[in-house]
């Protein structure tokens, strides 16, 4: 839905070597085979269903860009054992993270500075970029320009993947 609603940005982030577009589902569910819901949204209900979300958007990310996403996560980041095995028989790493910045970009510039800053090396960071009127871009900013200062470097999932700790 966000790509619909923003092709314009969408290309340019795509065309950006800082980004690495990956997969968060055509219908943003929680995976499973049997529907359960996370946060009150319903998951996917079968195999199929699991499959329908991974490659509905896989597609057309690939259709846009010429590159199939590597990386899925889920809405709400809830998978069950045989949703993982879906994507992965799809060609597709389930994407995970240790800390969340923004709260589903309900938070303020200065707090979302401060859980990135407080991430350890090799932390995974969420933040929701599809909000611009919440606090996440500018605390994004300030926290990379102080992390960069102190010697932090920043890589895509892709540049590490290799040293990426599987879900069992």
């Amino acid at each position: 839905r966000w790509i619909d609603a923003n092709p314009e940005i969408f290309k340019r982030l795509a065309a950006n070597p800082l980004f690495e577009i990956g997969n968060h589902g055509t219908a943003h569910r929680p995976l499973s085979v049997n529907g359960k819901s996370v946060y009150n949204i319903s998951g996917t209900a079968s195999p199929e269903e699991v499959e329908r979300e991974i490659e509905g958007n896989s597609r057309k990310i690939e259709k846009l860009t010429g590159k199939r996403p590597l990386f899925f996560r889920s809405g709400t980041a809830y998978y069950d054992d045989e949703a993982v095995r879906i994507a992965r028989a799809n060609g597709v790493e389930i994407a995970g993270f240790e800390v969340i910045a923004d709260a589903g970009a309900t938070l303020g510039a200065e707090e979302v500075a401060r859980r990135i800053k407080n991430a350890r090396s090799g932390d995974i960071v969420i933040a929701h970029m599809n909000h611009p009127e919440s606090g996440t871009r500018q605390g994004i900013i300030d926290a990379v320009s102080s992390l960069r200062a102190a010697g932090f470097e920043f890589v895509r999932l892709s540049d590490v993947k290799n040293r990426i700790r599987r879900l069992p």
